[in-house]
């Protein structure tokens, strides 16, 4: 499918440059462990579990030293061996660990098949009390943290934690946004997370408001940020109605949120996994990869969203953002644990 130009604008919002080597990327989340157990009571009969280390914005994190970006990793985890076990593995794929937080207790953690998805009812969080969910504001130093970066990422998972979670988000994005920086989004949604007594769209307006790249899909941004979808469901529509259905509401995204310029939307169909890029006056649509057997869902959309970070940071055209991309993101369902592996290479081979 061949990229199509749109004729709104959005060319006001903040552009994204292409920046050097030394302009870190800053990504900000809660590290997990993943307990991935092989149902059927095989777990206990085998007294083994598989383990990953994940967390959305890691999951970013590890893409892009991957693709051997320059990449930043804040967390807050609490200082002992464990922790330091997984820091060691961290700085061993070259993510640079040096702002991450020590405070707390225990580390959190969720549990979930393998091959199931997040958002599946299968999933089981364990996150309560864990070092970042009893973040409070002012515990992290954020100039510190953001010096030396040209970019800050965090997902909508933070702030459903709880309301402090939220404050440490915004205390964040408010130095980042007086630093310059481009500041991106995922909307991912986790119903099971948002349990302290506040709807989505109480508490993410206030935090997209900063954010010069948006990315989700149109049933999240309803949900996180009120602004109805133009469609209630995929079913029957077609790929050009999808399209447009994305476009009509990145629309509506940028009348609300005018500092953004950038916005992303994966499509993750029973049978073909694509996406729509909207990047300043232009929109792009990408290769549809049609999906087979699946290994993991867990992390295929943080992958995409690496992908958008990739090419919006080396100024590539839209088409070759989303193309690389959608084509991340389908890459990783077929590989095991939270993170991917792929190179550069083995992606753009799969456009």
């Amino acid at each position: 499918m061949t990229a199509k130009k749109h004729t709104a604008d959005l060319s006001s919002g903040s552009p994204i440059k292409a920046e050097t080597s030394q302009n870190a990327i800053l990504c900000f989340g809660e590290i997990l462990l993943r307990m991935s157990p092989v149902l059927g009571r095989d777990w206990i009969h085998k007294a083994s579990m598989p383990v990953y280390i994940g967390g959305a914005e890691l999951n970013v994190a590890t893409a892009l030293a991957k693709w051997n970006m320059p990449v930043k990793y804040c967390t807050a985890i609490p200082d002992h061996y464990l922790s330091h076990e997984m820091l060691e593995e961290l700085k061993s794929l070259n993510i640079d660990i040096s702002t991450v937080h020590f405070s707390g207790k225990r580390i959190g953690a969720y549990y979930l098949p393998q091959g199931a998805d997040l958002k599946n009812a299968g999933v089981i969080y364990d996150r309560a009390y864990s070092s970042f969910a009893t973040l409070l504001p002012g515990m992290i130093d954020w100039e510190k943290v953001l010096h030396g970066c040209s970019w800050f990422h965090f997902s909508a998972i933070s702030p459903a934690l709880n309301e402090n979670a939220a404050l440490v988000c915004k205390e964040a994005l408010k130095v980042a946004s007086a630093k310059g920086l481009t500041i991106s989004v995922d909307l991912n949604y986790r119903a099971k997370l948002w349990q302290y007594g506040k709807q989505p769209a109480e508490i993410m307006p206030e935090l997209v408001k900063y954010c010069t790249v948006i990315m989700g899909n149109v049933w999240s941004v309803e949900t996180l940020l009120g602004l109805k979808s133009p469609i209630e469901s995929s079913e029957g529509m077609t790929d050009a109605d999808l399209a447009g259905a994305a476009g009509k509401s990145m629309l509506q995204l940028h009348k609300h949120y005018p500092k953004a310029s950038s916005f992303g939307y994966t499509f993750r169909l029973d049978k073909d996994y694509w996406g729509v890029l909207q990047h300043g006056h232009e929109m792009a649509v990408s290769k549809h990869f049609k999906i087979d057997a699946i290994v993991d869902k867990v992390g295929s959309g943080d992958c995409f969203m690496a992908g958008l970070i990739y090419g919006l940071y080396y100024g590539q055209k839209p088409k070759d953002i989303i193309n690389y991309a959608a084509a991340a993101a389908f890459g990783k369902l077929h590989e095991f644990g939270d993170a991917t592996r792929q190179t550069v290479d083995q992606v753009n081979a799969r456009i």
